[in-house]
């Protein structure tokens, strides 16, 4: 039996470095409502962190989303410091990670900062500091 198709669209969003820093490459699948690939892309980032492709990442894939107008949107992503610098969970202490966070508007992330808190707050339950 077949999960019915979701009413969002889905961002999956992943980087990472092979060393740290190393040769870094980010990676994003953004999928329709009824999970088909609309588009996917990994892009080489040089030599960065892990916590700096994960930014390129969420930043492409949103950027990819923007372009389809892909509304409602969850966004998934593996990188703990990510989804909590940007629910607010966690400051953003690193300078190199700073103009990053700023590159996703946080007034128009409204909507997916809801759902990172909801899935969050799913997962972890009682034990997610707010």
């Amino acid at each position: 039996m077949t999960a019915p198709p979701s009413r969002s669209w889905t961002l999956r969003c992943d980087g990472g470095a092979r060393g740290n820093p190393g040769p870094a490459a980010s990676g994003f699948v953004l999928l329709d409502p009824e999970g088909r690939t609309v588009e996917s892309r990994a892009d080489y980032l040089g030599t960065a962190t892990n916590n700096v492709a994960e930014y390129r990442a969420l930043i492409a894939g949103l950027e990819s989303a923007a372009r389809h107008g892909a509304s409602p949107l969850t966004v998934c992503m593996d990188s703990e410091l990510v989804v909590r610098q940007m629910t607010g969970e966690y400051r953003v202490k690193h300078e190199g990670l700073k103009p990053l966070h700023a590159a996703v508007p946080r007034a128009d992330n409204a909507h997916a900062d809801r759902l990172v808190n909801e899935m969050l707050d799913r997962i972890l339950g009682s034990e997610s500091p707010r």
